[in-house]
């Protein structure tokens, strides 16, 4: 995998979880104003991953990175 497309993933990722915590914080507090701010924080969050999992079709798609099954160990006889 391309090192730029992991930075992406990687920060995607960040954001995802920075977006999260947000909306976390904005719960917690449970005023009017924070509700309208965690629906926000919610939405952001939803998009980010969506973009993420469409980032990462593209690149499977454009074959910048390929699945791979579990490779078990080998065995010793």
């Amino acid at each position: 995998m391309p090192v730029i497309l992991e930075v992406v993933v990687l920060i995607a990722l960040a954001a995802i979880v920075v977006s999260l915590g947000s909306a976390l914080y904005h719960l917690s507090r449970g005023t009017q104003q924070d509700s309208a701010k965690l629906v926000r924080a919610l939405t952001i969050r939803i998009t980010l991953s969506l973009a993420l999992f469409a980032l990462i079709m593209i690149a499977w798609y454009a074959g910048l990175i390929t699945p791979h099954g579990v490779v078990p160990p080998a065995l010793h006889h």
